[in-house]
């Protein structure tokens, strides 16, 4: 046999398995592989994470104690020794023991837990901020009754990258946090107590961001009420935590925490973006001005109706060549404005302003193949409310 023969046996296989052994438990790896919770950067936070580390570590005591008596006595007194089973009866001593311990093993956890609890149920007291949240299929509405502001946080991810239609962009920030990005995050003051009001619009949702230590269901006719006191300034992000329908995995949430100056401005922002909205309802906009806006307002719709307006066949309608988007005009902005009882299509006068329902209605009447020519002012819109 040849030299170069001898070298094509097993020693390449032996590499590749060597070389995915070290890829599987190089430091890389195990440094990206996450086995706890997230680090909390609440005060309430650290005190849910140090009662779940000493609660693990009662745990993972009585499970060395136990297993380890279970396999000494199976290993140590098996009958291949020469050992034979005993013959016993009750003996009230082992049973006040083996009551007792757990007992006192339970109480030593549901004290702290129960202090943690009070803590966490105690939204009211001190409250210097409250926001409104309410889950929609699929996104969220965030709404500051005292600052008299409100507003919709949708994903930012364009749905064509989703559906991978378009390529996803190769930056280092949207591959960290790619689909937990959104349009307009919920900004709080730090150093204040926030008191959430959670509740939901059509379905059960859960508000849950990991880092404040909150997680709360939002649940239709509802309110349940939680709260964060954050202590530094950042960006902390959390999901929708409940299965709410088709894009359950698309509604993240993301909360920035700023002084209280970068928050008083910010609500000053947001006013005066609310009081140029209400211009745009007067504005005499044109077709082309109507269609850039409506083709980014369709971003959300496109969920359902697809990016191209094809809809899912037999679940979600199409909207090229339909009768709702080629038909009477009436009926259209009736359906996107009231939306249909026993479906899906939500109504979404609450949700959207004037200029937006006009403008995602003039897109979908004149994109998609459509071409009805038709033009919706938002003064008409106005008019149907």
């Amino acid at each position: 046999m040849s030299s170069s023969s001898k070298c094509s046996g097993p020693a390449p296989r032996f590499r590749l398995i060597s070389a995915i052994f070290a890829s599987l438990f190089s430091t890389l790896a195990v440094a990206d592989y996450g086995l706890n919770f997230q680090k909390p950067v609440t005060a309430i936070g650290q005190e849910q994470y140090d009662l779940h580390m000493l609660i693990l570590w009662i745990c993972v005591v009585i499970g060395i104690v136990v297993f380890g008596a279970m396999f000494y006595s199976i290993v140590m007194h098996r009958k291949s020794r020469g050992h034979k089973a005993a013959s016993f009866h009750e003996s009230t001593t082992v049973e006040i023991i083996w009551t007792t311990i757990p007992f006192l093993i339970l109480v030593s956890m549901a004290i702290p837990s129960t202090a943690t609890l009070l803590k966490m149920e105690d939204t009211k007291s001190g409250a210097d901020l409250v926001i409104k949240v309410t889950g929609y299929q699929w996104k969220w509405k965030y709404d500051y009754p005292e600052q008299e502001i409100g507003f919709f946080s949708v994903l930012a991810t364009p749905r064509e990258q989703i559906d991978q239609h378009k390529t996803k962009v190769a930056r280092a920030d949207m591959d960290k946090n790619y689909l937990l990005e959104v349009d307009q995050p919920i900004v709080i003051p730090v150093g204040k107590k926030v008191r959430f009001l959670i509740t939901a619009n059509d379905v059960l949702h859960a508000w849950w961001v990991p880092q404040l230590g909150v997680k709360k269901d939002a649940i239709p006719g509802f309110i349940n009420e939680t709260w964060t006191k954050i202590d530094q300034p950042g960006i902390y992000r959390g999901q929708c935590a409940e299965l709410c329908g088709k894009d359950h995995g698309f509604m993240p949430i993301v909360v920035n925490a700023v002084s209280e100056d970068d928050f008083n401005k910010w609500v000053s922002s947001k006013k005066a973006e609310m009081v140029a909205s209400a211009a745009d309802t007067t504005k005499q906009w044109t077709k082309d001005e109507l269609m850039k806006r409506g083709e980014k307002v369709y971003a959300s719709c496109a969920a359902c109706h697809g990016a191209t307006g094809a809809g899912v066949p037999g679940v979600f309608p199409a909207l090229k060549g339909s009768k709702i988007a080629t038909g009477p005009l009436d009926g259209h902005i009736g359906i996107v404005m009231k939306g249909k009882p026993g479906t899906a299509m939500q109504a979404y006068a609450g949700q959207l302003g004037d200029a937006d329902i006009a403008a995602v209605i003039t897109y979908e009447r004149n994109a998609f193949g459509n071409s009805t020519g038709d033009v919706v002012q938002p003064s008409q819109i106005k008019a149907k409310r």
